[in-house]
């Protein structure tokens, strides 16, 4: 049987894609869902939030994909007195040209690592914002682009630990999704002692695909159909969440842009070349629930905003896609 153009694409992509993904699971063990999704997350060109307790592997995370894809990497350690001028560069007088240089910052990597970026300032963490929205830096009315893919993997630590600042709603509606690791089951942390334990596991990590291959998957998310009635199913999840009782502030639309860009990067990754409504379901918690704020009614009565996601995912009609 002959093998037509489209499928041939399909099959390189999931290929690519399990690639990626096996690779980083070679190191990060027991997180097979956390690790598709931080995968789906850099293809679709969006940004990932990783929160949790210290010590399960927010940062090694990060450090495998980097590695994973073979680019640049950049690592912002985020502390009460860091400057926005040490996260998006700054401008240097070259006494030998009688010029100002632009010295780049950290962001000007292909995978940014923002570690712990709710232990910075509000202002530092702002500085972040052009750079995750727009793909380029502002400095002394100077732009510059930044590299392609770009993706920053941010991690913080719970907010009710000492020294946090909480990320305002403009910020995190930037982050594609927010994800929580969890602790590792028991074989996974045997696993862990026993590969990590006896050394450096990143030593041997190496890149299983260029910033190339991962630009051309990106581009192919454009070819991946999305019907009338799924964009209608989009649009109807979005105007539930906006009418919810429990909910201040629903979702805006760049985050239901966001949810068919990572929805189709789903369907590519599973060798279709069509969006069901099965991938915008299994992608909902970790695209929706962080963009949604709940009332303090909602907050008193123990509502969670994976609560309200969940309410609002089985309220509406499913439908039939052609």
């Amino acid at each position: 049987m002959t093998t037509t153009p489209q499928a041939a694409r399909s099959e390189t992509f999931s290929s690519l894609f399990r690639s990626i993904a096996e690779n980083v699971e070679s190191v990060i063990r027991g997180k097979h869902d956390v690790v598709q999704l931080v995968v789906l997350a850099m293809i679709a060109e969006g940004h990932v939030l990783l929160e949790d307790s210290p010590g399960l592997g927010k940062t090694s995370l990060a450090k495998a994909v980097a590695s994973s894809v073979g680019g640049s990497n950049g690592r912002i350690q985020f502390t009460p007195d860091l400057l926005p001028a040490d996260v998006v560069g700054m401008s240097i007088w070259n006494r030998g040209t009688g010029e100002f240089d632009f010295r780049p910052g950290a962001v000007f990597a292909n995978i940014v690592l923002a570690d712990e970026i709710n232990r910075a300032s509000p202002k530092t963490q702002s500085a972040l914002l052009e750079a995750m929205a727009e793909r380029q830096v502002t400095v002394d009315r100077a732009t510059h682009q930044l590299a392609r893919p770009f993706m920053v993997i941010a991690t913080q630590n719970p907010l009710d630990h000492e020294g946090t600042y909480p990320l305002p709603e403009s910020q995190l509606d930037r982050f594609l999704m927010k994800i929580s690791l969890g602790y590792p089951g028991r074989d996974a942390e045997m696993e862990i002692l026993d590969q990590h334990g006896e050394g450096n596991a990143f030593a041997s990590l190496t890149s299983v695909v260029s910033p190339a291959d991962v630009a051309m998957m990106t581009n192919a998310l454009q070819s991946v159909h999305v019907s009338p009635e799924l964009k209608g199913y989009l649009l109807d999840i979005a105007a539930a969440t906006r009418q919810h009782p429990s909910l201040r502030l629903g979702l805006s639309p760049r985050a239901i842009l966001s949810l068919q860009r990572v929805s189709r990067a789903l369907a590519a990754a599973s060798g279709r070349s069509f969006v069901t409504p099965d991938d915008v379901k299994a992608l909902a918690r970790p695209v929706m629930a962080h963009r949604l704020m709940l009332t303090p009614e909602a907050q008193l009565g123990g509502i969670s905003a994976v609560n309200v996601v969940d309410d609002v995912m089985a309220s509406i009609p499913v439908p039939t896609v052609s």
